[in-house]
């Protein structure tokens, strides 16, 4: 997350929010929608005074702001239907959102539209523990569904860091993953069938109870699109036993290679480990002094890896571990005793991002994707941007799967500070990309890497991203402007990325 106080930078940043309208026309559209949508809501339901709607300015991206014209907070699906087609009736963009807890702004309001906020659908509707699903509003957060089916001795897999806060319809727009995503999955993986609403009102349904679906696989589509297809107010997942037993291995390296290569080569081993994350020394520095979770703040980067299954199970695959962490040199090897210091060592990486905020007025968190066997490169390419940008960077990964968390620390009341944070997670996309990795791994592209995009995908590519908009939301109302950049927006953002008169990566695609 990044927290970062509201300013109006001096610089042309990464993203640029699009001008805002004159107050009179504001004034003007304000009055229009909101007596238009007080007939189909109630009067506590309804927001448009500043003071009410500034808390919504924004998401976990919070360096970049911008206040709706109202907000909405229906109860019932009929109140999201009736809002929906009152706003497509009045041509007025939709900006759908949960808790509020994303780190890419793909919850920020558009200017001059609504903001439907989906907090209040927060019942648990069923759980069937003999199908193993949960069926739920999109307003129930992460971890009240493993709370609730526990007396069953089920759970819900993915466990994105924020699962305390952040709702299920927030994870369907993202795709969120979580510690444990390696051995069980994205969101996408735990999901059966996603019920919401068109922006025409019309009800629709992705997937189903059953183990596919007839037609394309919508469903998947729908996973990650970030609320620009349709709004999720419905969402049922799968549940998984719980397991008997969990062990927890924290492993210290004097050398950030030796440790990345120690992530390829456990996955070389043949073992899939429930959890396998990875902390460089900045960030277990912040995170001890925060949590007291026993790390080694003489290493270089520490691994945390995970068993769970059978005591059997366990103890065996445990023990290769080890042995393949030993002799990938690894200097201190320790296990998790009972399961408080089972927690106790992820803790430590659950607090990451509010351990960073405790030592930085501001930080950004980057989020993208790249082969295990690159995770060395990419750390010490990063050190050599610290220097560059003249900014510290403390990395947390889900090395696993090779999705980096940069937490970029700055302060956002110095406009050049800002300015570097951007240029400095600009490159970090770029160079991800380089390696044969993506833009984002599970916080999506929102507002953050709507430029990057420039870089990731080619002109064709997005325009067949545009086709796929289109045919669920022709007028383009749902989450307008975080979609496809412009390429005005493309030209300037190469501008920026020439650096000495050469780009940091010429041989990337570009348009």
């Amino acid at each position: 997350m990044n927290t970062a106080a509201a300013q109006s930078p001096t610089h042309t940043p990464v993203f640029a929010a699009p001008k805002p309208p004159t107050e009179p026309d504001r004034a003007a559209r304000q009055r229009e929608v909101v007596a238009a949508l007080a007939s189909v809501l109630p009067a506590h339901s309804l927001l448009w005074n500043a003071e009410d709607t500034t808390p919504y300015e924004c998401d976990g991206l919070t360096a970049y702001r911008q206040r709706p014209l109202v907000v909405c907070l229906p109860e019932t699906e009929d109140e999201v239907q009736a809002v929906l087609r009152t706003c497509h009736r009045l041509s007025v963009p939709v900006v759908a959102r949960g808790a509020g807890t994303g780190l890419s702004g793909g919850a920020m309001p558009h200017a001059l539209g609504v903001t439907l906020s989906l907090a209040r659908f927060n019942r648990i509707v069923e759980i069937d523990p003999r199908a193993r699903t949960a069926r739920v509003q999109c307003g129930v957060r992460n971890l009240a569904i493993s709370e609730a089916a526990a007396q069953y001795g089920l759970y819900y897999a993915p466990d994105p860091s924020s699962q305390i806060a952040c709702t299920i319809g927030g994870n369907v727009a993202e795709n969120s993953g979580g510690v444990h995503c390696l051995k069980y999955g994205l969101t996408v993986h735990n999901v059966l069938a996603v019920r919401g609403f068109t922006m025409e009102g019309e009800p629709v349904q992705f997937g189903s109870a059953a183990l596919d679906s007839p037609g394309y696989d919508l469903l998947a589509t729908v996973i990650g699109s970030e609320g620009m297809l349709a709004v999720a107010v419905e969402v049922t997942v799968k549940l998984i036993p719980k397991p008997l037993l969990a062990r927890c291995i924290m492993a210290s390296f004097d050398d950030i290679r030796k440790a990345g290569d120690a992530v390829a080569a456990v996955i070389a081993a043949g073992i899939i480990p429930a959890g396998l994350e990875m902390m460089d020394k900045p960030m277990t520095a912040a995170v001890e002094d925060f949590v007291h979770a026993g790390y080694d703040l003489t290493a270089e980067a520490i691994l945390l890896c995970e068993s769970d299954g059978t005591p059997e199970e366990v103890e065996e695959e445990i023990s290769r571990m080890r042995a393949v962490l030993a002799g990938a040199g690894a200097t201190a090897i320790s296990v998790s005793k009972d399961e408080a210091e089972r927690l106790r060592f992820w803790s430590g990486r659950k607090n990451a991002f509010p351990a960073s905020g405790r030592i930085s007025p501001d930080y950004m968190c980057m989020d993208s994707t790249i082969p295990r066997k690159r995770l060395a490169d990419i750390l010490l390419a990063i050190q050599q941007m610290e220097k560059k940008y003249q900014l510290r960077c403390a990395n947390v990964f889900h090395a696993g799967d090779g999705n980096l968390h940069p937490l970029i620390m700055f302060d956002a009341n110095d406009p050049d500070q800002l300015h570097r944070c951007e240029l400095f997670g600009a490159e970090i996309l770029e160079t991800s990309v380089a390696m044969g990795g993506t833009i984002t791994g599970e916080h999506g592209v929102g507002v953050e890497k709507l430029s990057s995009m420039c870089v990731q995908f080619s002109r064709e590519e997005n325009a067949q991203m545009m086709a796929l908009k289109h045919a669920f939301d022709p007028e383009g109302l749902l989450n307008p402007g975080k979609l496809i950049p412009t390429l005005n927006r493309c030209a300037e953002y190469g501008k920026m990325l020439i650096r000495g008169g050469k780009l940091a990566h010429p041989d990337l695609p570009r348009y």
